[in-house]
């Protein structure tokens, strides 16, 4: 018995270990708009697609990212570990808007916190992203999918 326990922990675990290692296959993407700009997001919106992010990842497409889309609206936490490409992250509330915008460095294992309690959203885009396109928070995204019933 505590063998299949065990071989069942294992087999649980064995996805964010394969994740942490290798970049996971494009996940679908949504094209989300920021006052007049537009971009294509990949949707990470379960655990292991969460887990795995843009880990692993060589380089991003110009004008496009990851968005999570959170279990739940409460406050976020991201780091970097695995992560090669250089990211800017806006955490973002259940109603679209931008409330606050974090540049991270690759495999920085430190963690980074939102200061606002009600994140539903995390968009990774390249590090600058957000300047250069003159986007900052108080501003609205528009298209983002569907929350999880809570």
């Amino acid at each position: 018995m505590k063998i299949h326990a065990l071989l069942a922990a294992l087999l649980l675990a064995a996805p964010a270990v394969f994740s942490a290692e290798t970049a996971q296959p494009e996940l679908p993407v949504t094209t989300l708009r920021i006052g007049q700009t537009s971009l294509k997001a990949e949707v990470a919106d379960d655990d292991v697609e969460r887990s795995a992010g843009l880990m692993c990842r060589q380089s991003l497409a110009p004008d496009s990212g990851m968005l999570f889309v959170m279990p739940s609206v409460a406050p976020a936490s991201f780091w970097m570990k695995n992560t090669l490409v250089p990211l800017s992250i806006a955490f973002v509330d259940e109603n679209g808007t931008i409330m606050e915008i974090h540049d991270l460095q690759p495999k920085d294992e430190k963690i980074v916190r939102s200061a606002f309690p009600r994140i539903a959203y995390a968009l990774e885009m390249q590090q600058g992203w957000f300047g250069k396109k003159n986007i900052w928070p108080g501003e609205k995204i528009s298209g983002l999918p569907a929350l999880p019933r809570q």
